[in-house]
């Protein structure tokens, strides 16, 4: 910036017309983004939601702070005033002369368009007795009238105006350093500095190298990393150590974490009611005086346990903070075990460890310890009222068990709850989530989608339905017949032996037509009776066992035509004619039946083509459009911030304890959603037992497990003579003969250029 010259916009103009365009750009999209919705319909929304989550912490502190909160007001103060101080600006610019106008001398003079010579000097002498400097005039007035004159009345100049717009002749472009703001608001060196790199740039840098796509700190990430490679097998306790080593909770790392002077008093009242908590524990970062007290204060939450106000707000910050955490351990724990598949050489982390995080995060929603029972969730239910319903006549245990009860044994059952807390209790049970899973299992992209070989990729497509508890037992509850029956209509559609006709459980629908339809090609080649006519039936058949009947008829005519009929039959030329015949016959039912079955194939095919390019399209879709992440809210009710309903979806091999599939995070299940999850097939055939599992991060108790069995066969060799390689001898010497003429054609062509 050495040396340059750098032009000032005295007059203000231009600097106008820069501050309105800068106010402009910050104005608009400010308002878009940050202009306050609807509070009504977040009033009546919460309104609606008050029978089901009247009781949740974050129910009341969202209805509390929509209450109080004076920041909307504020946001929209601040947006007008920027409106006003925007609309202002355009007025002053609108207002403004246009100082680059199109040079005309006989505006300058005051005369008309087209004047006379005569008339141009008469107006010249007038307006330099006017405008003369000696006698008091105008200096820059009169040197304008005195170019106008010459313009006007010099050939060249005149020319030169005609042609360039300029008496002086065309000018050269030049490119000043031009600055639009007068000179008199700008101090010495203060340019410099304005070109220097804008604050919020530097701000926005140093955030991003920090944090990572999920905004997780990359050291959070990296010490995670660490120590699930230190601990493959992780359980619940050493899970929680690490969780709360994160340094999302270290006020150095973190503005938002905070250690207050008081927490040398509290924390250590909460370890001695906690117990046993591994205090004494030297490993960094765990004996660290924020990973302490993030620990205590978490495993506070599970307990249920009351805390003073003083660590009560950090407490929320901490729970608040928990479940992203444990996504991010649990994609940390898919990528170690990618790694180990991959390359080898350490432990990939045990399928308990990534699912201990999975429970973990049901926990710290839910406010709930591991052994406790999953009926806790509900409102009004403590301990003590547990033992009504784990008891010898009902024995409840889970939430299915008590929505599956009928009515009046649930009310005999609850019989401690009012009438208001349980019809409470009924409308929380009747909100909770009831997911059905339908699995297909095939390979994509193949000949034979319904065969696995080793090492395809297999896929798995689950399509998930969200119904609510309520909902779903309701139906079953009208719907169910008397089981008499139901094992009448059972004996009726399977006759015979049932063990021939049953699908069995792993088998996929694909693999059963696929069973049907061979069957049905096997009876439709099988050869068939053919029917004769009667007289030839007798001829063929008059002396053989079996037709009683016939010989009856035979006998009551005449002797002279069964002698007749005797010696017919054994004539060897009419036997040679009826066996071809029949032969005859039997090719054209055989080719018919050869026709059908090729016509079932080619539906067949078909109708895999059209599921193919189905599944194409939806897979297209998914790619292109977007989906809220707004499900169903989650009835949690020490959880400090309104949580919507998500799901891991993966296969796992229980027995070796390993991932299979990477789990997926359906984040986007409302009512129905299609997940496909993809995993190489073993490298060795045989049958392998996997398990689809779906898992809650919200609820506890509402897992599934669908065990997937897996049949793997070896792989097809690979054709060297394949059909689309044999090209006849005529096409390959086509294209030689082809290939030698455009040879030739480039060769004349560069003898005529030369």
């Amino acid at each position: 910036m050495a040396g340059q010259q750098f032009q000032y916009d005295d007059s203000g103009n231009t600097f106008f017309y820069f501050l309105t365009s800068f106010v402009g750009l910050i104005v608009i999209p400010a308002t878009y983004y940050l202009w306050p919705r609807d509070q009504n319909a977040e009033q009546l929304r919460l309104k609606s939601l008050r029978r089901v989550h009247g009781r949740c912490l974050w129910y009341r502190l969202r209805l509390m702070r929509s209450q109080q909160s004076i920041i909307p007001t504020l946001k929209k103060a601040a947006l007008l005033f920027g409106w006003a101080v925007f609309l202002l600006l355009a007025y002053k610019v609108s207002k403004l002369d246009r100082e680059y106008q199109e040079y005309n001398p006989y505006e300058v003079l005051s005369l008309d368009q087209g004047a006379s010579v005569s008339e141009i000097k008469k107006q010249y002498r007038l307006l330099s007795l006017k405008f003369h400097p000696d006698k008091g005039g105008d200096e820059d007035m009169f040197m304008r009238i005195a170019k106008a004159y010459s313009a006007l009345t010099n050939d060249e100049s005149r020319q030169n105006w005609e042609t360039y717009g300029n008496p002086d002749g065309p000018r050269g472009t030049s490119h000043p350093c031009s600055v639009c703001v007068p000179q008199s608001l700008m101090p010495d060196h203060l340019f410099t500095h304005i070109l220097s790199p804008f604050p919020p740039q530097g701000t926005w840098w140093y955030r991003s190298i920090r944090y990572s796509g999920d905004q997780i700190l990359i050291n959070t990430t990296q010490l995670f990393m660490h120590f699930m490679y230190k601990t493959p097998n992780m359980n619940m306790k050493r899970l929680c150590m690490v969780l709360t080593a994160a340094f999302e909770f270290d006020p150095r790392s973190n503005k938002e974490a905070t250690i207050r002077p008081t927490d040398n008093l509290e924390v250590p009242q909460l370890i001695r009611e906690l117990g046993n908590i591994n205090v004494k524990k030297k490993e960094p970062p765990f004996c660290y005086p924020y990973s302490l007290k993030a620990r205590v204060l978490v495993l506070a939450h599970l307990a249920r346990m009351e805390v003073s106000e003083d660590i009560e707000e950090d407490q929320r910050f901490v729970v608040k903070k928990s479940p992203a955490l444990l996504q991010e351990m649990v994609n940390v724990g898919c990528q170690l075990t990618m790694m180990a598949n991959s390359r080898g050489g350490f432990h990939a982390p045990r399928l308990v460890s990534i699912e201990n995080c999975m429970k973990l995060t049901q926990m710290v929603v839910q406010g709930l310890q591991e052994s406790k029972s999953p009926l806790l969730q509900l409102p009004h239910f403590e301990e003590e009222h547990l033992r009504y319903c784990i008891s010898k006549k009902y024995k409840v245990r889970s939430l299915q068990d008590l929505v599956s009860l009928k009515d009046s044994d649930r009310r005999s059952m609850l019989r401690f709850l009012g009438e208001e807390k349980y019809d409470e209790v009924m409308a929380v049970l009747g909100s909770f989530p009831h997911i059905t899973m339908e699995t297909k299992l095939q390979v994509l992209d193949d000949e034979d989608s319904n065969n696995i070989t080793a090492g395809s990729i297999v896929t798995v497509t689950v399509t998930l339905t969200r119904k609510r508890m309520a909902e779903v037992f309701e139906k079953e509850q009208d719907s169910s017949p008397c089981p008499g029956v139901v094992e009448e209509a059972s004996t009726e559609d399977t006759p015979g032996d049932p063990s021939k006709n049953k699908v069995k459980v792993w088998q996929s629908k694909a693999k059963a037509t696929k069973k049907t339809k061979q069957s049905k090609k096997k009876k439709l080649t099988k050869k068939k009776p053919l029917p004769l006519p009667a007289s030839k039936a007798k001829q063929a058949n008059g002396s053989a066992p079996g037709n009683e009947e016939e010989e009856d008829e035979d006998a009551s005519d005449k002797g002279s035509e069964s002698e007749d009929g005797e010696g017919n039959k054994d004539s060897p030329s009419e036997r040679d004619e009826e066996s071809d015949k029949q032969s005859d016959t039997e090719v054209d039912e055989i080719a018919g039946d050869d026709e059908e079955v090729r016509h079932l194939d080619d539906e067949h095919l078909s109708l895999e083509w059209e599921a193919l390019q189905q599944s194409i399209q939806r897979r297209e879709r998914a790619l292109l459009e977007t989906k809220s992440k707004v499900t169903h809210p989650v009835y949690s009710l020490y959880y400090p911030e309104e949580k919507h309903e998500w799901w891991w979806l993966y296969i796992a091999d229980r027995r070796d304890q390993t991932l299979v599939s990477m789990p997926c995070h359906v984040c986007t299940l409302r009512d129905t959603e299609e997940v496909e999850l993809k995993f190489p097939a073993p490298s060795k055939t045989g049958n392998y037992q996997y398990s689809v599992i779906l898992r809650s991060d919200s609820y506890m108790g509402l897992d599934q497990i669908r065990p997937l069995k897996l049949e793997v066969h070896e792989a097809k060799a690979i054709l060297d003579n394949h059909p689309q390689w044999d090209i006849p001898e005529t096409e390959e010497e086509d294209e030689e003969q082809e290939d030698s003429d455009g040879i030739e054609e480039s060769e004349e062509d560069d003898q005529d250029n030369d």
